[in-house]
């Protein structure tokens, strides 16, 4: 049977649990001996108690020891008996239990009637309001992780491991100075205490040193400890203990912060001067510490006032002297009605285990990346680092992605074992660029890009914005290669493969489309359209005429700032004062048709006719020419002097 990790355990909130009349096993309930409890309650049951507070009881002596079949068993005669009765938390802790023995499908239910039956101020409520598959999605995560079970470990408890001077220390319930150790009453384990490893050059796995430190051996529990950026400070872990042992009004004992100094002599360190962090209470536990990497903030654990659901990350500054700022719970983008436990914070990211973010199975590994100072939604980090049961404690070293996590799956040697990992982390790519116009360089809004897998599967479609701009929410692979489509009303579509880039990061494509009514001439922009014709001697708009100006119109709508000149040219028959004074009427015809469509007069900077004077060939006066070779030189021009 897995049981629950001591330093997890220890943070469980007891308040608001019914007594039952079961005196004995109510006792060993409320000291949190959960094996003999969960005896005394079975007893209780085959006798024929069952009452809603003794299965919830029951379950829960399970459950704390995260004997998963059990609770499982328990929790589900809890909703059999009780189906109108029982809490919205029972239904979590039955879908938890559900994730603890693989049985997801069913989890994905009861994880839905949960989230309609809890508070709305849960925020579990919208974390567990699952769209379909959303489990599933989590398990078929691409795997980043590569885990070693480690030598150090033992059938008791080892977990909670810390860098330090290129070691590790590490917590156990295993203390080889002592060949008899005194036991917990919770989980039947001897008490924690904090041991010296020695990691290996390929950094898979550790062997036992010795104790890590004497001055901070007490006869309780020693653990999940963290280090100033010079390792000259640590924080620990300790039960509430000064020489005796401290309990709350309730009669708990529970866990506090403490530190010590480090002090070297004859090449020889021993840690002085300990003393309890200043935010410790009697009243409510503090723990499992994480400094930054900048030593100005120290992050922890507690159930204080403040909290928002069982246990929640807490962070204070660092100020000195043994002083620190008033604690700050980090917020609810984090932090849950469930369990945010074990923070290990970096530059870059906070890692923390939970069971409020969707997850395989009681406590997962999270990573809520930090972006201008705030911490961003939390990801699941998938298996195989996550399982159907705890996963905690996880540090790394982000340059090597190399690091440490704990765990309690049934592949283990015992109780809670240390695993090496290295990451191989999944290269992903945001593709993103501009709209514009391949001929003027302008930026196109409200063009629909669409992003296509290599094998034409559509993946998303978006907008480009008001400046062109547009970014796919996908997130895609590295070095793979998809397809890009931009179209847009009067624009010739455009397919562009793309390649993305081999790391992870942004993919840049901007895409140039063109729109068959732009040229460039000589280097001038123009508007090209059909043929415009006037009767013999006429200047009037004909329909067809105006067909082909309608377009100049739509042009000009889309490009508010564009300014054009107007240029009428006839060939060289007829006179030659006759054809100019045509060609001008023709040209101001055509801008008063534009303006008399909605486009302000002042974007046509001029409309003149220029007759014959700018032939296109050698059609000159006296020149025979055919039909065809005298219409090239029968043109309007629509030349672009503004976008």
């Amino acid at each position: 049977m897995k049981k629950i990790s001591t330093l997890i355990g220890l943070f469980i909130v007891m308040a608001g649990f019914s007594q039952t009349k079961n005196k004995t096993a109510d006792a060993l309930f409320d000291k949190m001996w959960y094996l003999e409890a969960a005896k005394a309650y079975e007893y209780a049951i085959k006798g024929g108690d069952r009452s809603m507070e003794t299965l919830q009881r029951a379950g829960d002596s399970y459950y704390f020891n995260t004997d998963m079949q059990q609770a499982n068993e328990k929790y589900q005669l809890l909703i059999a008996e009780y189906p109108n009765e029982v809490s919205a938390e029972y239904l979590f802790r039955y879908a938890q239990t559900l994730e603890g023995i693989q049985n997801y499908e069913l989890a994905k239910k009861w994880l839905k009637n949960f989230s309609k039956k809890a508070e709305a101020s849960d925020a579990r409520k919208q974390n567990f309001s699952l769209q379909e598959n959303t489990i599933e999605k989590i398990m078929n995560l691409e795997p980043q992780f590569t885990l070693q079970n480690l030598s150090i470990n033992s059938s008791y408890s080892d977990f909670g491991p810390m860098f330090y001077k290129g070691q590790l220390i590490y917590s156990t319930s295993i203390d080889s100075s002592y060949a008899a150790t005194r036991r917990y009453a919770w989980n039947d384990q001897p008490f924690l205490s904090l041991q010296l490893g020695k990691i290996s050059p390929s950094q898979s796995d550790v062997s036992h040193v010795r104790r890590f430190s004497n001055a901070l051996y007490s006869k309780y529990h020693e653990a999940c400890v963290a280090f100033s950026p010079d390792e000259n400070t640590i924080y620990f872990t300790r039960n509430n203990y000064n020489g005796k042992l401290g309990r709350d009004g309730k009669g708990r004992n529970n866990l506090k912060l403490y530190s010590a100094t480090a002090v070297t002599k004859d090449d020889k360190t021993s840690w002085e001067n300990i003393q309890e962090l200043p935010f410790n209470s009697d009243e409510y536990s503090v723990g499992q510490p994480s400094v930054s990497k900048d030593g100005k903030q120290l992050y922890f654990v507690s159930d204080m006032p403040g909290t928002i659901g069982s246990t929640d990350v807490f962070v204070v500054d660092i100020l000195g002297d043994n002083k620190f700022s008033q604690p700050k719970n980090v917020g609810d983008k984090v932090n849950t009605r469930g369990r945010e436990m074990f923070p290990f914070i970096t530059d870059k990211t906070l890692y923390f285990a939970s069971d409020g973010h969707l997850g395989l199975g009681g406590l997962d590994v999270f990573e809520s990346p930090i972006k201008d100072g705030l911490f961003e939604k939390p990801v699941n980090l998938g298996a195989p680092l996550n399982s159907n049961l705890d996963d905690f404690a996880y540090i790394v070293n982000e340059e090597t992605n190399l690091g440490f996590v704990s765990s309690n799956r049934k592949s283990g040697k015992g109780d809670d074992d240390i695993y090496s990992f290295e990451r191989t982390p999944i290269c992903k790519q945001q593709i993103k660029g501009f709209v514009f116009n391949e001929i003027t360089k302008g930026k196109i809004a409200n063009a629909t890009v669409t992003l296509y897998a290599a094998n034409g599967e559509k993946l998303e479609e978006t907008t480009s914005g008001e400046l062109g701009e547009y970014q796919f929410k996908t997130p895609v692979a590295c070095s793979t290669s998809y397809k890009i489509e931009a179209t847009k009303q009067g624009f010739t579509p455009l397919v562009l493969p793309v390649l993305t880039q081999g790391t992870s990061g942004e993919t840049v494509v901007d895409l140039g489309i063109k729109s068959p009514l732009i040229v460039k001439e000589d280097g001038i922009l123009k508007i090209k359209i059909g043929i415009i014709f006037f009767d013999l001697d006429k200047s009037n708009i004909r329909n067809d005429a105006a067909i082909e100006l309608n377009k100049v119109v739509l042009l000009m709508n889309e490009y508010p700032e564009m300014v054009i000149k107007i240029e009428s040219h006839t060939d060289s028959r007829a006179r030659d004062h006759y054809n100019l004074i045509l060609s001008d009427k023709r040209a101001k015809s055509s801008r008063d048709y534009i303006i008399s469509q909605g486009i302000a007069a002042e974007r046509i900077e001029s409309a003149i006719g220029y007759g014959e004077t700018r032939l296109i060939n050698n059609c000159k006066n006296g020149v025979p020419c055919t039909e065809e070779q005298h219409q090239q030189n029968r043109r309007s021009e629509f030349i672009i002097i503004k976008m």
